[in-house]
């Protein structure tokens, strides 16, 4: 069974919660720092308000993001404290999103999609990923 490394997934699962704490601090920061101008209330705000929209990014994407363990035969879903095994015939679709270098899986039955990363390493070409992993069957891409 191969797995993607836990610090690309813990990285990919957190990234905005991180980015959305960094701006809270930085616009509590430009308060403190520059005080009661107008300026700086309103950059304070901007920063604020992304920070929002980053936190809001974080709860709508973090939840969808696996950690998934492959190999010719099945699938199994990691979770803290329990494991999912699924056979390759009970996955509707697997997509390769290059851009991000995730995977999109669908399972039959099921209503939501799964992304995860692939194990391994691979090479950007032109700034898109482009080695499919040999681990996914190729009537399933």
């Amino acid at each position: 069974m191969e797995e993607a490394n836990p610090v690309k997934f813990y990285l990919a699962r957190y990234f905005f919660l991180a980015l959305s704490a960094l701006q809270g601090l930085a616009s509590v920061l430009m308060l403190l720092q520059f005080g009661d101008s107008p300026k700086a209330r309103f950059v304070a705000f901007a920063l604020f308000t992304i920070a929002l929209i980053f936190f809001s990014l974080h709860l709508l994407v973090s939840k969808h993001i696996r950690r998934v363990a492959i190999s010719k035969k099945k699938i199994e879903l990691i979770k803290p404290g329990k494991e999912k095994s699924y056979e390759w015939d009970d996955v509707k679709s697997v997509k390769h999103l290059p851009f991000l270098n995730m995977y999109c899986l669908k399972l039959k039955g099921k209503k939501n999609k799964i992304y995860f990363l692939p194990a391994g390493d691979t090479q950007a070409m032109f700034g898109l990923f482009s080695a499919d992993s040999d681990l996914i069957p190729k009537k399933m891409r």
